[in-house]
């Protein structure tokens, strides 16, 4: 299935299912989210790497305009639907002021192994403990998958936008525990540095090394 979507390129990944606000305030895209709004029509975010659009993004619906503004700006509330490949950008769409593109839908195998996305969890707790952040997640262990986590795992945005393009749950799930593997160990070294150069300068108490 291919079809035509306006498009709103941006230096951010958004998942599938995921929820997010924007604050619009350029001439063509309070003009695209108006229109969208208005005909109940969806919108694409391409991610931009390194001020260059890739291929591939994520297809949002807007949930609410949740306050307008008397310069026309708008705060929204949107939410992710399903990825995208761009097979085709059309810069100049005819009386707007926006930008399209021809899109076609991969495929997604959204159901993993939750035995594996047990343990992928258990590592996130493990990196927030060791980061002593809170960071509550949107539902139950029983209910959570890839894209609601890969928020809170400190991916960069390449790594966010590799995960988005791996259409197989499984697969994004072993990335995310490779990630975490990796970045635990590295946190937890850097913990240990922090509490060694505290102690600097206090008395120790330390047994001396017997010889004989």
């Amino acid at each position: 299935m291919t079809n035509f979507i306006p498009i709103f390129p941006l230096s951010i990944v958004v998942y599938p299912h995921e929820t997010l606000n924007l604050h619009i305030f350029e001439p063509k895209y309070k003009q695209l989210i108006k229109e969208c709004y208005d005909q109940k029509k969806m919108f694409g975010i391409p991610v931009v790497i390194n001020n260059k659009m890739q291929d591939m993004g994520t297809l949002l619906e807007i949930k609410e305009i949740t306050k307008e503004y008397e310069n026309g700006e708008m705060d929204i509330k949107t939410r992710g639907t399903k990825v995208f490949r761009m097979l085709e950008v059309i810069d100049s769409v005819p009386e707007k002021l926006y930008s399209g593109a021809i899109v076609n839908y991969p495929h997604n195998h959204e159901h993993g192994n939750r035995l594996l996305m047990d343990k992928v969890l258990t590592l996130v707790k493990n990196l927030h403990e060791l980061l002593k952040v809170e960071k509550p997640l949107p539902k139950s262990n029983e209910e959570l998958w890839s894209y609601d986590v890969a928020h809170t795992v400190g991916l960069k945005l390449e790594e966010e936008y590799e995960l988005l393009i791996l259409m197989n749950e499984l697969q994004r799930q072993e990335y995310l525990k490779r990630h975490l593997a990796k970045v635990i160990p590295v946190v937890a070294e850097m913990e240990s540095l922090k509490d060694k150069i505290k102690l600097n300068g206090h008395f120790k108490n330390i047994s001396g090394f017997n010889i004989s």
